[in-house]
């Protein structure tokens, strides 16, 4: 396979602090010879196990950038025994625009892997990350949040693998970095993730989803922070206790967790994230904009369990997420002990 067109300015094997880029030549009309620069910080002092920490995989997730730039800029090489490798927003384009997808190709990241180098500006993206970062890494942290158009109550989560020694890694780390909730999370559209390339290859591999509607809170901020911190000592990265609080294990084992919208409309929550409902409970409704004097559609749970996510916005379309309902478990049947 061809090189990658992405070069970076820093020197992964250097002892120390580095500040850089990795530098993705992309010409347009107002730059015949620019690039994508996307800000990267390498942090490596002594041997030990690598960490990949990255944010903004989706452009309009905002709490992976915000701890990661503050780690890049506090965290200094005589905390760390090993590699620290950080990339604040993996979907510069996207980040920039403050989109889920690029501006540039319309291309989601989080579905582009394992990439190309001879593709598009977010296939190359993905190419360098799957031939280049991955196989540096022990641990794998991908910070996700609802963006723009979903909210979720904060977790973190690992998936159900055919390797249940894998699995129970991903899972004690899951548990390390301490979120209020965590999910064994079933993907409805798992083509192309960076999580199933990081599995993969074998890595430990979290993410999580820490709120949403496109801005932060203190609160999903503080979960962050404090959550890559115990995942770093989690790795024998840096020093530190891993005593994460409390977390409350939940599960999304079939289809039934999903409400699909099946109209446009105006939204009305019946339910707030992170109640419990029963089968057959009311949900939402969904309003007819058109005119007045018209029934609105009413949604109601399939399956008993916590509210997990909802649409964010107050107008919905048709195939929207309206809802997500989670099994509450604890602890989950489907999370092995550590071998």
């Amino acid at each position: 396979m061809m090189n990658s067109p992405i070069t970076p300015t820093v020197d992964f094997s250097r002892q120390g602090v580095q500040h850089g880029f990795l530098k993705l030549p992309y010409s347009r009309d107002d730059s015949a010879w620019g690039a994508v620069m996307i800000p990267i910080t390498v942090i490596r002092h002594g041997s030990g196990p690598t960490v990949l920490l990255t944010g903004a995989n989706h452009g309009d997730e905002y709490e992976g950038p915000v701890a990661l730039i503050k780690l890049a800029n506090s965290l200094t090489a005589e905390e760390v025994s090993g590699c620290v490798i950080i990339v604040p927003y993996l979907n510069y384009p996207a980040f920039r625009a403050g989109r889920r997808t690029s501006p540039i190709d319309q291309g989601n990241l989080n579905r582009s892997f394992p990439g190309r180098p001879d593709g598009s500006v977010t296939q190359k993206i993905a190419d360098y990350v799957q031939r280049h970062l991955l196989p540096q890494a022990d641990f794998v942290l991908d910070i996700h949040s609802g963006g723009k158009t979903l909210d979720f109550v904060p977790f973190a989560a690992v998936h159900v693998l055919d390797d249940k020694a894998q699995q129970a890694r991903c899972a004690a780390a899951m548990r390390a970095f301490g979120a209020p909730y965590s999910m064994m999370m079933l993907e409805l559209d798992n083509v192309g993730m960076f999580d199933s390339a990081a599995e993969a290859a074998g890595k430990v591999f979290v993410s999580t989803e820490l709120g949403g509607g496109g801005s932060t809170t203190a609160a999903s901020i503080a979960i962050a922070e404090s959550g890559v911190r115990r995942l770093l000592a989690h790795a024998g990265v840096c020093e530190g206790r891993v005593d994460p609080p409390e977390t409350v294990m939940l599960d999304m084992p079939d289809g039934d967790c999903f409400i699909t919208c099946l109209n446009d409309g105006l939204l009305e929550m019946c339910k707030d994230l992170g109640e419990t409902v029963i089968p057959g409970e009311l949900l939402a409704r969904v309003h007819d904009t058109a005119r007045t004097g018209m029934t609105p559609i009413e949604y109601r749970a399939r399956r008993g369990g916590l509210l997990a996510s909802r649409h964010f916005p107050g107008l919905i379309g048709c195939g929207d997420t309206l809802a997500v309902v989670a099994d509450i478990v604890s602890p989950s049947p489907r999370v092995q002990p550590v071998p």
